[in-house]
């Protein structure tokens, strides 16, 4: 096994004693790992589950750690440390916790996908945008189901300067588009809704049907949570691509909203002031624009909605990443503030 296969291209110092290696697959803090020396089962080490604060302080799919190996290939190797992140995707946890989820770490492309039917959203494909620009990660879209009518025009205009792809698993020659972009030691994630068909491209990647598909809602073109994990995988072409659960909310936390409305940062640098909201202000270059028919005003919503939502969740975020280190440093605020009390006494 070699670990440039799966897209070992940049070196970290190794500890003594220790090996590198790439998770692959993860469950309730059980890890699957490869190495040049094969695949193991591995667990993190208590001093480095000490460190953790929250979620993302965990390990997760295709991050890059320093094991150190059991003596029998049978038994579990234990990951001593993680190595820098070049990228991160990460989303707001489901509901109204303001927790940050791990979805994949060092990922080349973020391979966006949305389907043509049912499930076609303008408005989430902006969102999804957001999100991969603070990854660190380059994004390209790739629109399923191409038999299907779309408005592929308003996409493009959405895209700027990413890719946009366009793919019919039904037809022999439908992946063309996606094979072609897809290089060797790369890795690529595919993100998306349940049901845009993530797992049915992985599976003609692949060439066989190793991955669980199931059939989509007619009504609404909705699917079921048929990955309920991540894992990554090499293709026969040497791409390395990681599978995710389908999204039914991605919440924002680390997002790029300006770099995904790239056209209105344009149009605000004409504005009359420069912190201009882009609501009342008078000379706002960017409501004339909608005015004038050159901006979509569903487009400046979507903007404006989830600047807010950013703000908001960033904020929440940081307050409860504040309380989680109080919780383990003290126990508690309650705790905290009795031990300051203690030592403002010894000091008098």
């Amino acid at each position: 096994m070699n670990l440039n296969d799966y897209g070992a291209t940049h070196a970290q110092p190794l500890a003594n004693g220790l090996m590198l290696a790439r998770i692959i697959a993860t469950s309730h803090q059980q890890y699957t790992i490869v190495t040049d020396a094969g695949r193991y089962r591995a667990q993190i080490a208590g001093r480095l589950a000490n460190q953790t604060v929250e979620a993302v302080d965990f390990p997760t799919v295709g991050d890059w750690v320093q094991v150190r190996l059991p003596e029998n290939a049978d038994d579990t190797a234990t990951i001593e440390r993680l190595n820098t992140r070049q990228t991160v995707f990460l989303r707001k946890t489901a509901g109204r916790r303001s927790d940050a989820q791990l979805v994949a770490a060092n990922v080349d492309w973020l391979l966006l996908c949305m389907a043509l039917d049912a499930n076609f959203n303008l408005r989430r494909l902006e969102r999804y945008l957001a999100v991969a620009a603070a990854s660190g990660a380059r994004a390209a879209i790739v629109l399923t189901k191409a038999d299907k009518a779309a408005d592929l025009a308003a996409v493009a205009e959405i895209a700027s300067d990413q890719p946009v792809l366009v793919c019919d698993a039904t037809t022999p020659t439908g992946l063309a588009e996606l094979t072609a972009f897809m290089k060797p030691r790369v890795t690529y994630a595919f993100l998306g809704s349940s049901g845009v068909g993530k797992t049915t491209l992985i599976n003609h990647l692949l060439g066989q049907e190793a991955l669980l598909t199931m059939a989509v809602r007619e009504h609404d073109a909705h699917g079921r949570h048929t990955t309920t994990s991540r894992q990554l995988l090499v293709l026969p072409n040497g791409s390395v691509v990681i599978d995710t659960p389908g999204m039914r909310e991605l919440g924002l936390l680390d997002a790029n909203v300006e770099a995904a409305f790239d056209d209105i940062q344009v149009l605000a640098a004409r504005c009359r002031f420069s912190d201009c909201t882009h609501q009342q202000e008078p000379g706002c270059a960017v409501r004339a624009a909608v005015s004038a028919g050159e901006l979509a005003e569903g487009r400046l919503e979507s903007y404006l909605q989830l600047q807010t939502e950013q703000a908001q969740n960033s904020h929440l975020r940081g307050k409860a990443r504040e309380n989680a280190k109080i919780e383990r440093m003290f126990g508690g605020k309650k705790q905290m503030k009795a031990m300051m009390k203690e030592a403002r006494k010894k000091r008098r």
